[in-house]
């Protein structure tokens, strides 16, 4: 298996790996590619880091303005999504 399709392989498992779900022996070998390969790592640090930013933006709803939550659902075309 090439580095890229061992990569693939094992990012497919990312989702149940962040949430502590996987396997223990795919988890290990996961932990161990992870440590080897930076790219992976990336990956793996770039999304708990989403994840925390998510759960860290959500916890209070911002206050927009009205009018600016208008000008940037209509700048984004999402109108049809806009509750007052």
């Amino acid at each position: 298996m090439t580095k890229i399709a061992h990569c693939k392989s094992l990012l497919e498992s990312l989702s149940d790996y962040v949430d502590g779900t996987l396997s223990e022996d795919l988890c290990a070998e996961l932990q161990r590619h992870i440590s080897a390969c930076q790219n992976c790592s990336i990956v793996v640090d770039t999304l708990r880091k989403t994840i925390y930013l998510y759960h860290a933006t959500t916890a209070e709803p911002a206050n927009v303005p009205l009018d600016v939550r208008e000008r940037l659902f209509h700048s984004l075309k999402l109108e049809d999504y806009l509750q007052h």
